[in-house]
């Protein structure tokens, strides 16, 4: 069973003095006047492409974003994206690990979860400045390694995520009111959804892991993202699915059995249900 290809933040890095758990480049010297072009694979760490000036195409999940001006990708460990940007693009990649940013902070870890709730979105060029004021700083501070520096990043990302929360809020027209303890919930939820889907695919089983009853933890799930609980976690099968399907030369009944299913052709039959097409045939269509 071949794995999705993943890159690690070390293997990522050239320059010997980078931290292990956060980097900043400036995307003008990466690209180097060439293009840069990044076939399907996932990270096990953010990331966050912040461009002033951009073209070129991006693939998140399977879902195609065409880059332009004042826009922001924002991947959450796990993803699988490809890549295609284009010599002249400007802006920053910030790389970095949770236990950067909040080993044992609920706080930052809720707002890191509301800055990374969407992969991409286009910023009304005053906020983008303001957002692009906060890499520049960012960036000083990591590149001048001058004492406390990894606590002044940590800071200015912190504002960094208010400010692009508060920017997304302000193109749709109005601040959206919050409830903490949903929010909570609903992150544990989608964070064991992404470790058992494999072995739990019952709602029963991920209510009775959060001590929830099945009531609760669906009424949870549709205040949060408008959906069922029993949806999510099929939409989480089928994510997985194509994960594999197109990133990897597995066969069919190995991805069957790498998600639980012993029997492979329910396994076929409940993927097409949910796709319109057999697993072979989604791999050759999408190809």
């Amino acid at each position: 069973m071949k794995h999705i290809p993943v890159r690690h933040m070390h293997s990522d890095q050239k320059e010997p003095h980078l931290l292990e758990s956060f980097s900043i480049r400036d995307i003008g010297t990466l690209l180097g006047g060439k293009n840069m072009v990044q076939e399907l694979h996932r990270h096990d760490y953010f990331y966050v492409l912040v461009l002033q000036k951009g073209a070129g195409f991006h693939e998140i999940d399977f879902v195609p974003y065409k880059i332009c001006d004042n826009s922001v990708f924002f991947m959450r460990p796990g993803h699988v994206h490809q890549l295609s940007l284009e010599a002249g693009s400007q802006g920053f990649l910030l790389q970095f690990k949770a236990d950067f940013y909040y080993p044992n902070d609920k706080t930052s870890a809720q707002l890191l979860r509301k800055a990374s709730h969407k992969n991409f979105c286009r910023i009304e060029a005053g906020i983008f400045n303001r957002l692009s004021g906060q890499l520049q700083a960012i960036f000083k501070e990591y590149t001048g390694r001058l004492e406390g520096y990894q606590e002044v990043i940590k800071a200015n990302l912190s504002i960094f995520f208010i400010e692009l929360v508060r920017g997304r809020q302000y193109q749709q027209g109005s601040p959206q009111e919050t409830n903490s303890y949903t929010e909570e919930r609903f992150d544990e939820f989608a964070a064991l959804l992404e470790t058992h889907i494999a072995t739990h695919k019952q709602v029963s089983q991920y209510a009775e892991m959060l001590h929830l009853s099945v009531y609760q933890l669906n009424a949870i799930t549709k205040n949060t993202v408008g959906k069922t609980c029993s949806e999510l976690i099929t939409e989480a099968i089928i994510l997985e699915s194509k994960r594999y399907l197109l990133a990897t030369s597995n066969q069919v009944n190995q991805i069957a059995w790498h998600l639980g299913y012993e029997d492979v052709s329910y396994y076929i039959r409940f993927f097409k249900k949910h796709t319109g097409h057999s697993p072979e045939a989604f791999r050759h269509n999408f190809k």
